[in-house]
């Protein structure tokens, strides 16, 4: 992997998110992975409740994951102030990241001629979880259940959430998949599942697969298996499934590890420090219009300007 370097000096925001993936990878655990147990599934959050999206979910996730935070909640150093709370000593931040659009002027190499560019550059800002800051409110920290939440059975609000999407859906065989050319979903039927919560997790990673049609998000779907593109498709759909599991409530740990699939990951994420960005931004894509279709559309992401203003 070619790495790049920071501004200030260090790696990247890219570089730095790949190779902890990369290591998480390496040992075999798959990063995306909602890692709370006991509480309510959620995304991470910012300071005002409105969640984050695409590579910070998956970010934060794991970050939460390795430091044992339980809070859904993040945010930054003056945000927690405003509060009227304060950041623990020696508690060390992590970064939350987004793109800063610019302009710039450059001059064509055959005619002279000058033009405003837009560009986009990725930025990074310190961040740090609620449970490393003291005197915030109490809904920063969500009371642990005492069992571990797992739906049983079937319900009515996921019944009726599957069937607002407008998808050909047929239930035969022994397995799941998505094929591109009839634009078609196949399940098994649903009691060869050990329970209704796996049929549904199962079954938002298909629909995952579906938004990237032609007549869709037009998603590269027509490669073949054991190809570095196919395995990229599947990273898409998995990282889109665990984002729909954390709106929905829904387990992703029972999905097959696809060893074949994670050798391919890494490769990508070695050869290139941006493919887990590009993969996690079409994820965000495909499950906001399942959400869309499924009548659960996200808060507005228009808050993360102010979150940018208070980590300067």
């Amino acid at each position: 992997m070619a790495y790049r370097k920071s501004s200030q000096g260090g790696l990247s925001p890219a570089t730095r998110i790949t190779q902890e993936i990369i290591t998480r990878l390496d040992a075999g655990t798959k990063p995306w992975i909602q890692p709370w147990r006991g509480v309510p599934v959620s995304r991470p959050l910012r300071a005002c409740g409105i969640p984050y999206r695409g590579m910070n979910v998956f970010w934060l996730w794991m970050v939460a994951d390795m430091c044992g935070y339980a809070s859904p909640y993040w945010m930054t150093y003056n945000q927690a102030k405003s509060l009227g709370a304060q950041v623990r000593r020696h508690e060390k931040s992590t970064i939350a990241i987004f793109y800063k659009s610019y302009t710039k002027e450059v001059e064509a190499p055959n005619t002279g001629e000058k033009s405003d560019e837009a560009r986009r550059v990725l930025k990074a800002y310190p961040v740090f979880n609620a449970d490393q800051v003291e005197g915030l409110p109490e809904r920063f920290h969500p009371a642990a259940a005492l069992d571990l939440v797992e739906p049983e059975g079937r319900e009515a609000e996921l019944d009726a959430f599957f069937a607002r999407i407008p998808v050909n859906l047929r239930h035969q065989g022994g397995e799941a998949y998505y094929e591109p050319t009839p634009d078609r979903v196949t399940m098994p039927p649903e009691h060869l599942f050990a329970g209704f919560d796996h049929y549904y997790a199962t079954l938002a990673h298909e629909l995952s697969h579906w938004t990237g049609h032609s007549s869709r998000l037009n998603r590269d779907l027509k490669n073949r298996f054991g190809t570095a593109a196919y395995a990229a498709e599947e990273l898409v759909a998995e990282l889109s499934s665990a984002m729909l599991g954390a709106e929905l409530g829904l387990p992703v740990t029972h999905l097959d590890s696809h060893a074949s699939y994670i050798e391919h990951w890494l490769k990508l994420l070695r050869d290139d420090d941006r493919a887990i960005l590009t993969a996690a931004a079409k994820a965000e894509e495909a499950s906001s219009l399942l959400l869309k279709l499924g009548g659960r559309a996200l808060a507005d992401d228009a808050a993360e300007p102010d979150d940018i203003a208070l980590a300067a």
